[in-house]
């Protein structure tokens, strides 16, 4: 049985792998929680698998990955927040 995925699965999974990637970059501490580049691994992973629902639409996964983007929007801001102020403190 072959598997045919169209061009937003693709997405989707490439998403999903981002999302996983990030959490094992977290948990293995090459990556802070806090930081920049995580919150942008989760965004861009979320944003994929929103995407992959063009295809079949699932009201809690879009739920829940909106939440994902939302959440990691506010990290992002959060973060470049944090390295405003701390270079203002330098001056």
């Amino acid at each position: 049985m072959a598997w045919e995925l169209a061009w937003y699965d693709l997405v989707g999974l490439l998403g999903t792998v981002i999302i996983l990637l990030g959490y094992f970059l977290l948990q293995a501490g090459r990556l802070a929680g806090t930081g920049l580049i995580y919150q942008l691994i989760n965004l861009f992973g979320a944003a994929g698998i929103l995407v992959s629902l063009t295809g079949k639409f699932n009201l809690p996964v879009f739920l829940l990955e909106a939440a994902w983007m939302v959440v990691s929007i506010y990290g992002i801001a959060r973060s470049l927040r944090l390295k405003r102020d701390a270079a203002a403190m330098r001056l």
